[in-house]
């Protein structure tokens, strides 16, 4: 059996976006978009696994980042079947944990909320985790940020008609990720 570390982070992030909930759905439930629409954070995507006809055991591959220097590679399994009211995950790789995305319609937005708990696996960050805590964390709330932007923009893309739509906000800093199929590992 493989020992996973105890979460050493707890975050909630809460956005609200224009759209419905389908629409929420049909971005959030579509993983190889996740480079497009939330290019900041989300380096490479890679297929691992379709899962079930319910969506659930579905696996990707992810090369992620954020404002601090270094890139992590994990894998995002779903292992709860997307509803109207949300959907939850799990990470193995450089990180380990667990999320779970809830959806509550207001009027013609949608309350989008992450619970994330997690532990930095990649060896020099869970050495410096006790140290660098309040950077990791501040790294977080940049990128979920970032998210919320994204995820805002991509509604309204999705929505245009004729109307041009700003891209979404890119990563800090310009590195080189494997692309969709490679095998190269990230650096960081």
């Amino acid at each position: 059996m493989v020992s996973r570390p105890a979460p050493s982070y707890r975050f909630r992030s809460t956005w609200r976006v224009a759209g419905t909930v389908a629409e929420v759905q049909a971005v959030l439930s579509d993983p190889d978009s996740l480079t497009r629409w939330w290019p900041s954070v989300y380096l490479a995507v890679v297929p691992v696994a379709d899962g079930g006809p319910d969506g659930v055991g579905r696996s990707v591959q992810l090369s992620t980042t954020g404002w601090l220097p270094y890139t992590l590679r994990w894998t995002l399994t779903i292992t709860e079947t997307m509803t109207d009211t949300g959907f939850a995950l799990s990470a193995t790789g450089d990180l380990v944990g667990s999320g779970r995305w809830t959806f509550v319609p207001d009027g013609p937005e949608v309350v989008v909320t992450y619970d994330w708990s997690v532990a930095a696996a990649k060896p020099l960050l869970a050495r410096l985790s006790w140290l660098l805590r309040p950077a990791f964390a501040a790294n977080h709330r940049w990128a979920m940020a970032r998210g919320e932007q994204s995820l805002a923009l991509e509604l309204r893309r999705r929505r245009a008609t004729g109307l041009e739509v700003p891209p979404p906000p890119g990563p800090t800093f310009r590195r080189s990720a494997p692309s969709r199929g490679s095998s190269r590992a990230c650096e960081g």
